[in-house]
């Protein structure tokens, strides 16, 4: 036998990308473990330490598969990887020949199998389609776009150095966002504080200085209160609110719209907590507001981030160490933001972008304005951090993919994104697919979304891969990863599937790179260095950062400095100031509901194959308060009903007296990859989140056009058993559910 060899990777299987070690030996994985590195050390997550086992699985897709049968049948044929590039590419032309480029509409990640280089964005700018959509639009892409129209950048949290952190509704765990676990635990043993705004006595809360225990959704109300507090007394930085900010006397007005009375009664939180909160992070002399996805997904979502952005701003929180990081473009790393060639795409195809008049904050025309001063202070005009600029928006785009309004969308790619699943109002979303004209899947197994297109094509894996990871080009930090084992024969990188897509497309000549490694050479030559040489080099290179940069360059808005008042909006027809809308309300709904939380062992809809996983956390479970469930009734292990007005899911009652009273927690991604084939949806229909979520106006962030994930209203009733499907999937023992392996 060889000796074991040691290699670095950067685990993708969710988003926050730590840095492990691989052990290998005859070309398979041995184990994979941490490294020296403290921050991820301390604590493994589990779907990491689970990945090659639950890659080796022999559901894993390895041949490209074409649709025989009706849409939905499950019925397919093998085919070769050319014959079903061939097909697509002819297909896909013949869908812009006669509805337009913008018929063209893309949905895909950057984690899991979705490792593209920005190739997806470069190939759609380059064919003239502005419709690319991602789990971002929801989920931290949203936040940086928005922190953008504020301060010009989104920030880093420097955690390593912090005297204070804030957690708005984010609960990292050892098995969740496992570095920034490892990080506040790090910043509180050397005397940090922690201040928590949850409804549930989560974790972090049970850990916290200060526990803010919110009603859901009503982040924006108590993050005004806090500007109350701070603006009334005056604690914030007065030089720098007086020489770096504008709008200053217009955000004071519109904070005497919220006395604290009023932000006590809207947030269920006592005025003095919130005092002693406001007090606390403004007083504090370095304070980091980590992101959080629970701002991202409200009716007041772009207020209540807005509200961050300004709290970071006038505390003097803003690019000092133990502080909120402005870092700009990696000068020794070519960015995706340059290489995805948004300024390719013409303003009339960028004006055709869904959700470009309606529900801007994101898209081409935002981005446009901010484009000239993120090009002044930053040296490019387009930064795309964490994917989040530049997108359509979903619902819009969904839309339209069923009801051809205000056009037609005939083709959609999902790569690594079980896109029926990811968004709010997953009915729609199965309507607009069940109309394509083509659909093409690159995924590493059978899904929902995968069991309704016309091609499935079988991807690889970070452990299959080379690639450097630069944090979505949010920060200045390079992380090296190496191709640890080879793909199966027929599963290939969505890289490789831009690049052939793009040459029978006839733009290879904009696409020239044939492998990952060519590209990520391509990507070090700011730095002089081959991607091999890199690897060789460095575990982990950051890049130095010179504080307080705005003294030299200003800030990339069109004032030069931090809009407290968002010109960016007023121009486009806005609120340019930041405020709290509450949700829509229904007697006949009394519950407030709150849909994430995800189970330890998955990540978003994925890891449900594992048997291991599938153990951990075998039912999708309905999270009450027991005061709530004597009044309904109900005891443990009930199967139970949460409606919304919009749709209803089912799960399993867990008792839970961390939550706030009169609150449910619904789970994410719920599906049975076993009931592929079985049943529409394979369970997604009956369990998964965004049956309950509306997309109307109503329900929707005015500026983002983001649903109400966070706090919307919804009822509970009890049902008689499980849903028939489950009998499918559980068998009993000792009357307790439990499943096959």
């Amino acid at each position: 036998m060889s000796p074991v060899e040691v290699k670095k990777a950067v685990c993708t299987v969710c988003d926050i990308a730590c840095q492990l070690e691989v052990h290998v030996q005859d070309g398979e994985v041995l184990k994979v473990a941490p490294p020296s590195n403290p921050v991820v050390a301390d604590n493994f997550c589990f779907k990491g330490i689970t990945a090659p086992k639950l890659y080796a699985l022999p559901e894993r897709l390895k041949t490209p598969l074409r649709r025989v049968g009706e849409r939905g049948s499950g019925e397919w044929e093998e085919v070769t990887w050319d014959e079903a590039m061939s097909d697509i590419a002819a297909r896909l032309k013949r869908v812009v020949d006669e509805h337009g480029p913008e018929a063209f509409a893309v949905s895909t990640s950057n984690w899991n199998t979705s490792v593209e280089m920005g190739m997806g964005r470069r190939f759609m700018n380059l064919l003239g389609s502005p419709n690319w959509i991602s789990g971002v639009a929801m989920c931290m892409g949203n936040t940086a776009a928005v922190n953008k129209l504020t301060l010009g950048w989104f920030p880093w949290p420097d955690l390593l150095n912090t005297e204070l952190v804030v957690l708005g509704g984010h609960n990292p765990r050892k098995h969740s966002w496992t570095p920034i676990y490892n990080l506040v635990r790090q910043a509180q043993a050397k005397g940090g504080k922690l201040i928590v705004l949850d409804p549930r006595v989560s974790g972090q809360a049970e850990k916290a200085d200060i526990h803010l225990q919110l009603r859901a959704g009503t982040d924006a109300a108590m993050y005004l209160g806090w500007l109350r507090v701070i603006v009334d007394e005056q604690l914030y930085d007065e030089d720098f609110v007086r020489d770096w900010t504008v709008g200053f006397d217009a955000l004071r007005e519109r904070l005497a719209e919220y006395p604290l009375e009023r932000v006590a009664e809207i947030t269920g939180v006592e005025i003095a907590k919130i005092q002693t909160a406001a007090r606390m992070y403004a007083g504090a002399r370095s304070a980091c507001m980590p992101w959080s996805p629970t701002t991202d997904q409200q009716v007041s979502s772009t207020s209540a981030i807005r509200c961050q952005s300004i709290l970071k701003a006038i505390c003097g929180h803003l690019d000092v160490p133990g502080g909120e990081l402005m870092y700009g473009f990696n000068a020794e790393y070519l960015t995706e933001s340059k290489l995805e060639l948004h300024e390719a795409l013409s303003p009339e195809q960028r004006g055709k972008q869904l959700g470009y008049d309606e529900y801007p904050a994101f898209t081409h025309r935002t981005g446009e304005l901010l484009a000239p001063h993120t090009e002044r202070v930053y040296g490019h005009a387009y930064a795309n951090l964490v994917m989040g600029s530049y997108m359509a928006n979903p619902s819009s785009l969904f839309k339209a993919m069923a009801d051809g309004d205000p056009y037609p969308v005939k083709a959609f790619f999902t790569l690594g994104n079980n896109t029926l699943m990811s968004y709010a109002n997953q009915p729609r979303i199965r309507e607009g697919l069940m109309n394509q004209d083509l659909i093409v899947a690159h995924e590493l197994f059978m899904t929902p979304t995968a069991e309704l297109a016309d091609y499935v094509l079988p991807g690889d894996t970070w452990l299959e891969r080379p690639n450097i990871h630069d944090s979505f080009g949010w920060r200045s930090w390079l992380i090296s990863s190496e191709q640890a084992v080879q793909p199966p024969e027929n599963c290939r990188s969505v890289f490789a599937f831009w690049v052939d897509l793009a040459e029978r497309m006839g733009l290879g000549e904009q696409m020239p790179w044939k492998t990952l490694e060519a590209m990520l050479d391509h990507r070090m030559q700011p730095m002089g260095m081959s991607y091999q040489e890199f690897i060789d080099t460095y575990d982990m290179r950051i890049a130095k950062h010179q504080y307080r940069s705005y003294r030299r360059t200003g800030f990339g808005t069109p004032s030069g400095k931090i809009e407290l008042s968002s010109s960016v909006l007023e121009e486009i027809g806005f609120d340019p100031l930041p405020y709290y809308r509450e949700p829509h309300r229904d007697p006949a709904f009394p519950y407030n509901v709150f849909i994430g939380v995800r189970e330890d062992p998955y990540f978003q809809t994925g890891q449900r194959q594992l048997p291991s996983a599938r153990k951990m956390s075998p039912l999708p479970k309905i999270f009450v308060h027991p005061d709530d469930a004597t009044d309904e009734g109900l005891v443990a292990g009930d199967w139970v009903n949460v409606s919304s007005g919009h749709g209803s899911v089912s799960g399993v009652v867990e008792l839970r007296p961390d939550m706030l009273r009169g609150h449910l927690r619904v789970p994410h991604g719920w599906w049975f990859p076993e009931l592929i084939g079985k049943l529409d949806g394979a369970g997604a229909d009956q369990h998964n989140d965004g049956m309950l979520i509306d997309d109307t106006a109503d329900h929707l962030d005015r500026e983002q056009g983001v649903p109400q994930f966070k706090g919307f209203a919804g009822a509970l009733h009890r049902l008689d058993g499980p849903p028939p499907h489950i009998a499918d999937v559980l068998h009993q023992k000792d009357a307790t559910p439990v499943l096959f392996t």
